[in-house]
């Protein structure tokens, strides 16, 4: 139950996503007066870009699975994410009036599949709460007062209240706002900062001329994945510069660590998951009669155009007149990474502030009053509806933490 106050102290929330709109939110509910600031024309960018395509909010699979999304912190995600997790977030967009569907990936999404509605409806009912918005406010730090500092159209201005909560983003997309500039202010403050890394991101890959020329562009539908122990299927894209999509996010996070350890990191690629390697002998040791080798490998396994030129790219040309070998690079083509696209393309970044530099309501250690949420929060999720999942929970922890810190000071 949100802590109530009965005087009316006021707060200030930096950054506009959905972390700092829920702390916002959990704020003014307490009985706070919330003055939210963002550095960009209007609020919420990065959410409805993230939205264009369809609003993944969050995943119905079921609570341990869900969880285990958040690899190594999960431990200090879950006692938020089951304050707040997919049913709470489900029913939270209900209140707003936007009902929401489970599509056929256990993916969950509002009915309209767009963002826009549900943001507009959600900032009606924050302004009809008493918030406060600024916009083309972007914060500077502290003053020696100890007010905040922002810099605005109208020249720099400074504002004192009694709790601040921090919702800035990442270093992603920072076109939309997310420019991880926060850090510097932070540091020099003595906050602990872990160096941003891309995750949910594309890799590079040193495609030959050829292929690219001929290839870049062009989606892979059907495929699977190994990569060690690791095994995913679905689909990705051919880029210029090497892999992205859906399938290469789900993986992004341990390939970007083996290329940091090792420099690189070879995927398998099965070209024809639904296929056992025995059919593919049977079928790749029918005579070949006058087909040439790439018509052969149409004729009798499917494999054409940019399957067809993986192989060409990375199998030693004496292999497909090995129907053996064949089979077997058709199951498991190597694919060698050699870098993670730059960060700021990235879907999300890892790193910021770290777990550890936090108390249990999320307040900085270092800095009494001050409060995290949302991905300036040093973990990492895949792509899913966990990731928005994740900044919601925080947003609302934070929120909470602000309101006892209003509270007992």
């Amino acid at each position: 139950m949100s802590p109530t106050l009965n005087f009316s102290p006021s707060a200030a929330v930096i950054g506009g996503g959905p972390a700092g709109l829920m702390a916002a939110e959990v704020l003014l509910q307490g009985g706070a007066r919330v003055h939210l600031y963002d550095s960009m024309p209007s609020v919420g960018r990065k959410f409805l870009v993230a939205g264009k395509g369809g609003l993944n909010l969050t995943h119905s699979e079921p609570r341990e699975h869900f969880l285990a999304r958040y690899g190594s912190r999960r431990a200090q995600l879950e006692p938020l994410l089951t304050q707040f997790g997919a049913d709470e977030l489900r029913q939270w967009a209900e209140g707003l009036g936007i009902q929401t569907f489970v599509g056929t990936s256990g993916r969950i999404f509002p009915s309209g599949m767009k963002a826009a509605p549900l943001l507009y409806a959600w900032k009606q009912r924050l302004s009809a709460s008493g918030l406060t918005f600024h916009q083309r406010h972007k914060w500077l730090g502290w003053a020696a007062d100890s007010s905040l500092r922002f810099e605005t159209p109208g020249g720099e201005k400074t504002s004192r209240v009694g709790a601040v909560i921090l919702a800035l983003g990442g270093a992603s997309w920072p076109q939309l706002g997310s420019t991880g500039a926060w850090t510097t202010i932070l540091a020099e403050r003595g906050v602990e900062i872990a160096p941003f890394r891309p995750t949910n991101c594309g890799f590079e890959v040193r495609w030959t001329e050829h292929f690219c020329a001929k290839f870049a562009g062009q989606p892979l539908k059907s495929v699977a994945i190994t990569f060690k122990e690791l095994h995913r299927q679905g689909e990705f894209i051919i880029t210029q510069d090497g892999v992205e999509g859906s399938l290469i996010y789900a993986l992004s996070a341990p390939l970007r660590d083996e290329i940091e350890a090792t420099g690189s990191a070879v995927i398998h690629l099965d070209l024809a998951p639904d296929w056992t390697h025995e059919r593919l002998i049977e079928r790749l040791s029918l005579p070949r009669g006058s087909r040439s080798t790439s018509s052969h490998l149409e004729k009798t396994v499917g494999l054409k155009g940019v399957k067809a030129g993986l192989l060409w790219e990375f199998v030693p040309k004496a292999d497909f007149a090995d129907p053996q070998k064949l089979a077997a690079a058709i199951k498991a083509v190597p694919i060698p990474l050699v870098a993670p696209r730059p960060i700021d393309e990235a879907i999300s970044t890892a790193g910021g502030v770290p777990f550890e530099s936090l108390d249990e309501h999320l307040m900085l250690r270092a800095l009494p009053g001050v409060f995290c949420a949302g991905e300036m929060l040093d973990w990492e999720a895949p792509t899913g509806g966990y990731l928005i999942t994740a900044c919601f929970a925080t947003g609302r922890a934070a929120g909470l933490g602000a309101l006892e810190w209003l509270a007992a000071y």
